[in-house]
């Protein structure tokens, strides 16, 4: 799996972005952008959905999480985070971020939840 920071980069290179044009739209300098892929800065919940609406990518590509490991299909009454591996990886790269992604895990569950009703995936 890789880190975020790489698929942020690999992401970026395939939109043909620069590192001018990511901090320009991000409104940092160049340098502070380039050290968030370089992994030398704490990358915060906030500027990393910034960072995925500029990509326009989804927040959960950025996380390299697949949708269908999400829930333990097993047990309908509550979903049950199975990507636990995932999550140990992010906490390890990046506790903050980590830390505050845990702590919205429930909206992000229900809009899973929801986009994937929507998909008739359940």
């Amino acid at each position: 799996m890789e880190s975020i920071v790489e698929k942020i980069k690999d992401i970026r290179k395939r939109k043909g972005y620069s590192h001018e044009y990511m901090a320009h739209q991000l409104e940092m300098s160049q340098p502070a952008y380039s050290k968030i892929e370089k992994n030398e800065t704490v990358l915060s919940v906030d500027r990393l959905y910034k960072i995925a609406e500029i990509l326009e990518t989804p927040i959960i590509d950025i996380l390299d999480i697949n949708p269908n490991t999400i829930y333990n299909q097993t047990n309908n009454d509550s979903a049950t985070f199975i990507g636990h591996q995932q999550v140990e990886h992010l906490y390890q790269d990046n506790k903050e971020v980590t830390q505050k992604l845990i702590e919205t895990q429930q909206s992000e569950i229900q809009f899973l939840r929801e986009l994937l009703g929507k998909s008739g995936g359940k």
